[in-house]
């Protein structure tokens, strides 16, 4: 009984910080409608902050006066990352402020880097609190103490602000209806500034507040964000009482999840928020989402038709001079072409789940990594031949995207998202902690093609042949009755289904079809590469694909394949710079701010005022 009670006290305290921070992405969310994927930078530059103004101002005052500080900087951080990077593309569609935020997380991580250096920083003990008390018997740090004091104050405090003062009822009220609160003549833009300065300032305090518990490292913002959108998704979108509650539920589990099925840390929480979303699946505390929240905002969307002459003389002119590639360039620009043939086809992929059918997929990663390990298991596990492999690899991952997209389909907008990132850090906690037949963090290697595919050049032609194949074959589907029908249930649910479409049934299918491309791809990835490992799950995979596809122009279909090769081509260029997250993070803001179209759309546009593009739909 006394370990217990330990364990409870020790899971509270470690939802201090969590739920801090947590409470200000909700806020955030809640406001704006802004999932900001930043928000765990914001976390980490707390941190930073905190420990270096404990450097500077001695006892016990100064260790607290710094984490408050610490809070009051990274606030004013996150004003001047309203203002400059989310205000401008507020009128653009809502996912591309995801895309802003993502850069943001690139920028925050070098400047870091550059500041700070790239040692972990050991957090200092809180003066006067260093020790332990016994509670029956059992050890538990004074820190923590502390923190399970300071929590509940913090709370209300927040919830004096936002139900007792004016601002809270501004912020409920556009919690609840935004647009009816600029309509009444509320500045919106500063409410909205206000609001998320406020939730950068929580997750500054809580990354401040973690110190001594832990420390700073240029890892925390990645780490933090699995288990900040959990809490933040079972609580509820937008709900300070949800987040506290999901926060003690997902400390609490986890500290006893350590103690007793170590092996379940990293899979538990997910598998608590996938039941409190088929249970509750707008979290526990809430509230459906009003439609067009998470649309298509902007300008209406073109009919799309088929490609004109001229540009399929243009991608066949492009295609010819690639097929060539080998006669005028070296071994290293072949396995170069390879990895961006590979990664077009797979952000392609994630273009017709996100493109044509308007499904956001935050875990498009459980797919290509998925087929590359059905591939590597078969061939490491069961001495599968090559090609044998490479043909079952997409057929598991589609029969894989089938099954989550069964589940997944059942909720709509963020929640929908985030149970796709649920089930993608499922797989992949289950390949990293599966060592005897995964390889666990060692991955699987010595996968290598056939002896008639070793060659370079062969097995550029190879990739080349599937990746164009798979291209072309998605763009097929998307002029085909299957396609519009797709469209039709994206554009207007309720009047495709009034016109006898089965929407539930076409938007199913197209997920396994994504899927079983997405698999395609990661077999191709595979076998060039001779191994794989679970990175090629992680969300920061599924980021690059949202990423591309969104630079390259989410209303067009070639805008996933001409961002994927446009981020390739432009990341190998940068890497050999020491500070290149920082030049790819500025320029990822800079395209969402001037080119909210995208690459593709972008260039459409100026097509047409030349006169090489007809007015029309998209092609």
């Amino acid at each position: 009984m006394e370990l217990f009670v330990a364990q409870i006290l020790t899971g509270l305290a470690n939802a201090s910080s969590l739920f801090l921070v947590a409470c200000g992405l909700s806020l955030i969310f809640g406001v704006t409608r802004i999932v900001n994927f930043a928000h765990g930078s914001l976390y980490m530059l707390g941190a930073y902050v905190g420990y270096s103004l404990m450097q500077v101002l001695p006892g016990m005052i100064g260790f607290w006066g710094a984490i408050l500080l610490a809070g009051v900087i990274v606030g004013a951080v996150g004003v001047a990352i309203e203002m400059l990077v989310l205000r401008p593309v507020y009128r653009a569609p809502e996912l591309f402020q995801l895309v802003a935020t993502f850069g943001v997380i690139l920028v925050v991580q070098d400047l870091a880097l550059i500041i700070w250096g790239a040692e972990d920083l050991l957090g200092p003990r809180a003066p006067g609190l260093r020790g332990v008390v016994r509670i029956m018997g059992e050890p538990i740090p004074k820190y923590d103490i502390a923190l399970l004091v300071i929590t509940p104050l913090v709370a209300v405090a927040l919830w004096y602000l936002i139900a007792r003062t004016r601002v809270g009822v501004l912020v409920r009220a556009a919690t609840q209806d935004r647009e009816m609160v600029g309509a009444l003549g509320v500045n919106q833009a500063w409410l909205f500034t206000g609001v998320f300065a406020l939730g950068a300032a929580l997750a500054g305090l809580g990354g401040a507040l973690q110190l001594p518990k832990g420390g700073a490292d240029l890892l925390m913002d990645f780490n933090i964000l699995p288990p900040l959108f959990v809490v933040v998704v079972i609580g509820g979108m937008g709900s300070l009482p949800g987040a506290y509650l999901a926060a003690i539920i997902i400390s609490v589990l986890n500290v006893f999840g350590v103690a007793y099925m170590p092996q379940s840390t990293l899979v538990l929480m997910f598998v608590v928020m996938i039941v409190v979303l088929m249970i509750r699946p707008y979290g526990l505390f809430g509230r459906e989402e009003v439609a067009g929240e998470h649309g298509q905002a902007g300008e209406p969307e073109r009919p799309i038709k088929p490609a004109s002459g001229k540009v399929r003389l243009a991608v066949m002119a492009g295609i010819a001079v690639l097929a060539l590639l080998p006669l005028y360039g070296s071994s290293f620009a072949q396995v170069l072409a390879t990895d961006i043939l590979i990664f077009c086809l797979f952000a392609a992929s994630l273009h017709f789940l996100l493109g044509l059918g308007g499904m956001v997929s935050f875990g498009h990663a459980a797919y290509y990594g998925g087929g590359a390990y059905v591939a590597a298991l078969l061939v490491t596990h069961a001495s599968t031949p090559m090609e044998l492999a490479f043909i079952l690899a997409p057929i598991g991952a589609g029969l894989a995207a089938l099954a989550i997209g069964w589940v997944c389909l059942r909720l709509t907008g963020v929640y929908f998202a985030m149970l796709t990132l649920a089930f993608a850090q499922l797989l992949w906690s289950l390949v990293f902690q599966w060592g005897a037949v995964t390889g666990g963090d060692d991955g699987l290697i010595n996968i290598w093609p056939a002896e008639w595919l070793k060659d370079t050049t062969i097995y550029f032609y190879f990739a080349l042949f599937f990746a164009v194949g798979g291209i072309l074959v998605m763009r097929h589907v998307a002029h085909s009755p299957f396609g519009y029908a797709l469209r039709a249930a994206r554009d207007s649910q309720r009047q495709a289904e009034a016109t006898g479409i089965n929407t539930k049934k076409v938007q199913l299918l197209a997920f396994g079809f994504a899927g079983m491309m997405g698999g395609l791809a990661g077999a191709l990835f595979v076998f060039s590469k001779g191994s794989v490992f679970p990175n090629e799950l992680e969300i920061a995979r599924s980021f690059d694909a949202l990423i591309v596809v969104f630079l390259g122009g989410v209303k067009t279909l070639s805008g996933g394949v001409v961002g994927a090769g446009a981020f390739k081509g432009i990341e190998d260029v940068l890497t050999r710079f020491e500070y290149w997250r920082l030049i790819m993070g500025l320029l990822i803001i800079f395209v969402v701010i001037l080119a909210p179209d995208g690459i593709v759309g972008s260039l459409r546009k100026a097509a047409r005022r030349v006169g090489f593009l007809k007015p029309g739909g998209n092609e």
